[in-house]
């Protein structure tokens, strides 16, 4: 039977907190509040997540036996039935927690592309494109079918923040060459500099300034891990970078949400920041 340490590794438990932003982030992008709604739509973006990465070790089992033979599976810790297994009731109580007119319709195409992801086109030239796909539809989810327009720009950027990081994480066993992770800190630069100028023009001086700070920590966050990358593209350095990369996810999404003025949601989001990084040493989030 499978134990709760395994499992939780089979689902890299603490990456989820790098996820909790995203639909508060479509959220207040759409004007909606941070009640009981937003709580069951981020449980239900947690579900998906650890479903695709139940899913992720099924599909990868053969080359994990060779490349990572500490993970779950190839470790004989659990079976390859108990991960899929795992994938299919997580996806489950995703789409059940996500259940409403506006925001199922959502849900169900997030969930399809998690699946289409790790079955299918992960290994392909649309794998980057397929991951940075989900996240833009879990920040549309917390924005719902009748807001996500509101939401769409917000998404925009936690998408090509996703898009840089997957690219540089299907190299982060063999290695690259420079230009990969110098691509993915042009990136960082530029999606800075764009949530940036999301930020509305009658937004209050305070509001401004707390989302700049938070980008200035988004930035710190990912692009000195990729600046060390482009000084040392080994597989170490890389893995390192999509670290940073996942981890930074979270103060993105906190100046997206600061930059619509709901302060008092963007703050507290922040304490997830040090407790994701603390955990992953326990847990990779890769």
């Amino acid at each position: 039977m499978t134990g709760l340490r395994v499992l939780a590794e089979l689902v890299r438990a603490p990456a989820a907190l790098t996820v909790l932003g995203d639909t508060l982030t479509g959220a207040a992008a759409a004007g909606r509040g941070h009640g009981l709604r937003a709580v069951r739509l981020a449980a239900a973006s947690t579900c998906l997540y650890w479903a695709g990465m139940a899913l992720n070790d099924y599909a990868d089992r053969h080359v994990d036996a060779e490349e990572r033979p500490e993970r779950p599976i190839p470790s004989g810790r659990t079976s390859p039935g108990t991960a899929l297994a795992t994938a299919s009731a997580l996806t489950g109580a995703g789409l059940a927690l996500a259940t409403g007119s506006t925001t199922l319709p959502i849900a169900l195409p997030l969930a399809a592309t998690v699946w289409a992801y790790d079955l299918k086109l992960k290994n392909t030239p649309y794998g980057p494109a397929a991951m940075a796909a989900a996240r833009a539809l879990d920040v549309l989810l917390g924005a719902g079918t009748a807001r996500w327009r509101d939401a769409a720009p917000a998404a925009t950027v936690i998408a090509g923040h996703t898009y840089a990081i997957t690219m540089v994480s299907r190299r982060e066993v063999h290695g690259a060459t420079a230009s990969l992770p110098a691509a993915a800190l042009a990136a960082t630069a530029t999606l800075s500099l764009g949530a940036a100028g999301l930020c509305p023009p009658g937004a209050a001086p305070a509001h401004r300034a707390t989302s700049t700070a938070l980008l200035g920590g988004y930035l710190l966050a990912a692009g000195s891990a990729q600046l060390a990358a482009t000084v040392r593209p080994d597989a170490a350095h890389l893995r390192r970078a999509v670290g940073a990369g996942i981890h930074a996810m979270i103060p993105l999404q906190a100046a997206l949400i600061a930059r619509t003025g709901r302060l008092r949601a963007a703050l507290p989001l922040l304490a997830a920041y040090p407790l994701a990084r603390g955990l992953a040493r326990r847990v990779s989030p890769t």
